[in-house]
């Protein structure tokens, strides 16, 4: 029964394709890795929390037969009232574990708990299939609900679990999926009866409601410049380009389209030189002064908050580095913040900054909506600091500008004016300003993750955690020096 089994997660992603589910058995090694860790941890985190939603609970552990945890579940199941949760349930080789379960003398009441904060369809369909299966067992299902995040909620002294979680009652709209669920199946069912590699039309499907693994897989025909790799096109827009079959560069350059796309592609096609508008980028410069401060910072979430102030999701910040220059021909310093593990870090990383940022000194950040919103909510948190704080978001400029408004652009940005884009164009051959050469942590995702989960590493880990996390703030700040030299040398080239 285990080998041909359904999941519940299996029918999830059935029901975004069924081609995935027959590639995961056929031909797994064509996956890639889809960067899900933190969704995965936050689900584990807000799972345990919720299992004591409704008070004392048995719990059904996983094993790799899931016959064992059927069996057990049979055994609580014979002795209503009470509460399972994982309680594991099969019905002609379609099985679920349900999170929390309350079973009554008279029925079962349903509890699908997400780490969400809103109720996506894909939670439907879920709960749908869940149930279909305890219909046709002859179970009575009186209620089922769907408890997720309230992103409202704020943590005041101890942590107020039904503040914190939200519950809808889906009673009604999972029942009249019943139907939908069952011809699923057996099209699931008919569909893996497939020897040969079934023929899929790629569409929006690709990539809703999650992205898939398989799409280098699936569109490895396409030419490798396509509407695809277009930049900040809509999804929706760069299908209906590919169903009326204008997929490459050339075709879409005879389309009217946005300018900006056509930019793209003229660039990636031709031999073009950069575009360097130097009169806007010099009145950009114009714009700072010295001293002249880098400033960026690193932040992480907790969906659970763990601290007074904080909301599930919230962006906290844990570092920064600060790169900065006193004067014309001045000596490039650097200084930097990195909190301790296990403890709130925003009062100490807001009094550093104090500290670290004089008064009245500019402040450049790359894509500054980030930097002023962590200043704003620090300053909210703290209103001793307040005033101090929000001279610093007053003085912060965005190094970003000249390449979003693309007065400096180059093929090798392909569309994009992220830093991370941004700066191996401008400096293609310099290793030490490669992100990938980097220790441990080679991004901001990496860094979040990194930290949350500092506190729980040894020592030796602890250590080795750090060195990766200052070195990889630390080349977002130098980052912005190299380039904002860069746009100085182009104006006086």
């Amino acid at each position: 029964m285990e080998k041909d089994c359904l999941s519940k997660s299996e029918y999830c992603r059935a029901k975004q394709c069924n081609k995935i589910l027959w590639l995961d058995k056929n031909k797994p090694e064509y996956a890639e890795a889809i960067a899900n860790d933190s969704v995965l941890e936050n689900g584990s985190e807000v799972g345990k929390l919720a299992k004591g939603l409704l008070g004392e609970h048995v719990d059904i552990l996983y094993q790799e037969n899931i016959n064992n945890m059927i069996e057990e579940t049979k055994k609580y199941m014979s002795l209503a009232p009470n509460i399972i949760t994982e309680a594991s349930f099969c019905y002609h080789n379609n099985f679920c574990s349900i999170d929390l379960l309350k079973n009554d003398i008279d029925g079962v009441e349903v509890y699908e708990i997400k780490s969400s904060t809103r109720i996506a369809d894909i939670y439907l369909e879920d709960i749908a299939y869940q149930i279909y299966i305890l219909l046709h067992l002859g179970y009575n299902v009186k209620k089922v609900n769907l408890t997720y995040i309230n992103s409202n909620y704020e943590r005041k002294g101890d942590l107020e679990l039904n503040k914190l979680l939200k519950t809808e009652d889906v009673t009604q709209q999972v029942m009249k999926k019943q139907k939908e669920v069952e011809r699923k199946i057996q099209e699931i069912e008919e569909y893996m009866k497939n020897e040969a590699e079934p023929i899929q039309e790629i569409g929006t499907h690709c990539s809703n409601p999650y992205s898939c693994a398989y799409w280098k897989y699936c569109t490895k025909e396409l030419p490798e410049k396509n509407v695809f790799h277009i930049r900040r096109m809509p999804t929706h827009k760069k299908f209906e380009m590919y169903y009326n079959g204008i997929i490459t560069f050339p075709d879409l350059l005879k389309e009217a389209i946005n300018p900006r796309y056509k930019e793209q592609i003229e660039y990636e096609i031709t031999n073009k030189e950069s575009k360097i508008e130097k009169k806007k980028i010099n009145e950009f410069l114009k714009g700072l002064h010295y001293p002249l401060y880098f400033l960026d910072f690193e932040t992480y979430q907790q969906v659970i908050p763990k601290y007074d102030g904080i909301k599930p999701y919230m962006q906290i910040p844990f570092q920064y580095s600060l790169h900065y220059i006193e004067e014309e021909n001045g000596k490039l310093q650097h200084k930097e913040f990195l909190a301790e593990a296990g403890y709130d870090p925003r009062r100490k990383l807001a009094e550093r900054l104090i500290q670290d940022i004089p008064k009245d000194v500019c402040v450049l950040a790359y894509n500054m909506g980030f930097e002023r919103g962590v200043i704003k909510n620090l300053a909210k948190e703290f209103p001793d600091l307040s005033q101090d704080l929000m001279k610093i978001h007053m003085n912060i400029q965005d190094l970003m500008i000249p390449f979003s408004k693309r007065w400096y652009y180059c093929k090798e940005m392909e569309g994009s004016y992220s830093i991370k884009h941004v700066l191996p164009a401008l400096f293609p051959n310099e290793p030490e300003l490669d992100y990938h050469n980097l220790p441990l942590v080679h991004n901001g995702g990496e860094a979040m993750s990194t930290f949350a989960t500092l506190a729980e590493k040894s020592k030796e880990e602890q250590e080795e955690i750090r060195r990766g996390l200052l070195a990889y703030c630390k080349l977002d700040t130098l980052a912005m020096v190299k380039i904002w030299e860069k746009l100085r040398e182009v104006i006086n080239g």
